[in-house]
């Protein structure tokens, strides 16, 4: 009996070995395509870590942006960390530029003369994206940027609130192929400062309204905001520029659960892949996403333990 014993414990699996949330090595930064490739590059940059455990988790989200663009052909995604490119010279060659981190003051695009540069980049029509907030800007850069993505959040006018966002209905768009009406609870911000600095995005050309929603009015945390009680606010959107590029504003990205909601990942990935100008589905980005991945990647934050991120309930 007892060898029989010891035969069936040397047979039986082993415990799957233990995956350190916190363990970024095996993300692949600033990964050049493989040599005759005829695709879209988009360069996806995220922040320092920022907030606490669960927030803002720039560096874990944009893994995961990178996850899902690998799912759809005729695109190739650059990952790059901590707010800017070691190697400058990959955005001579970005039809995308994707930026998920801490804006206004702190936002590494509007640090010396990094506008200047972008903006020789977006002369040549390539894709501007900002997630979360890097749609904040002080006003003296969002007087630039506001025309690479047809509005910005304006801190003198602006607000932040955390509330549950029912997306009732959505415009014909490419970007809101395959995504469908959702609620989801996130920090979105609304009242945005729109192109032709107007107050109300019907009056802003060539800008698209993708995800909006009545916000409580108690969420209406500033003066200008507070002057329009009931208004439909919008929280995502997307610009056609007149230079033929594209950009794309989305306001959610706060909580990194959100990763979870398959709608969520759709819109998001849908406009990057149209404001790189490929191809996006009829039916909408592929974005297969297993959950377990809300747990890795992780920056290491506070003095809290590690708790898995649940996914928002549906």
């Amino acid at each position: 009996m007892l060898p029989l014993l010891a035969a069936l414990a040397l047979s039986a699996p082993a415990d799957p070995p233990k995956t350190d949330p916190y363990d970024q090595s095996g993300v692949p930064l600033e990964q050049e395509p493989p040599a005759g490739f005829q695709g879209k590059r988009v360069l996806l940059i995220a922040g320092r870590p920022s907030h606490g455990p669960g927030d803002h988790e720039f560096f874990a989200g944009t893994a995961v942006l990178m996850n899902l663009l690998k799912q759809n052909p005729g695109v190739w995604p650059i990952m790059a960390r901590d707010g800017w490119p070691k190697n400058e010279k990959l955005f001579d060659t970005a039809d995308c530029v994707v930026f998920y981190l801490d804006g206004r003051g702190g936002h590494p695009a509007a640090k010396g003369d990094r506008l200047d540069r972008l903006q020789k980049l977006m002369d040549k029509g390539a894709g501007w994206v900002n997630l979360h907030f890097a749609v904040d800007y002080e006003p003296k850069d969002g007087q630039r940027v506001v025309n690479w993505m047809g509005g910005y959040y304006d801190p003198r006018t602006s607000t932040n609130p955390h509330w549950d966002a029912a997306i009732r209905s959505l415009p014909k768009h490419p970007i809101t192929r395959g995504v469908k009406p959702f609620t989801l609870n996130d920090e979105w911000y609304y009242n945005m400062h729109w192109v032709g600095d107007v107050t109300d995005v019907k009056d802003a050309k060539n800008v698209t309204p993708i995800l909006q929603a009545v916000p409580p009015d108690g969420t209406r945390g500033t003066p200008d905001a507070k002057k329009y009680p009931g208004r439909l606010e919008t929280m995502a959107w997307a610009y056609d520029r007149p230079d033929g590029g594209r950009g794309f504003g989305f306001t959610g990205g706060h909580f990194h659960r959100n990763w979870a909601d398959p709608d969520f990942r759709r819109v998001v990935t849908n406009a990057v892949l149209w404001c790189a100008k490929a191809e996006v589905p009829e039916g909408g980005a592929k974005v297969e996403f297993d959950p377990a991945d809300l747990n890795k990647n992780l920056d290491r934050k506070g003095k809290g333990e590690f708790k898995p991120i649940l996914p928002p309930k549906r």
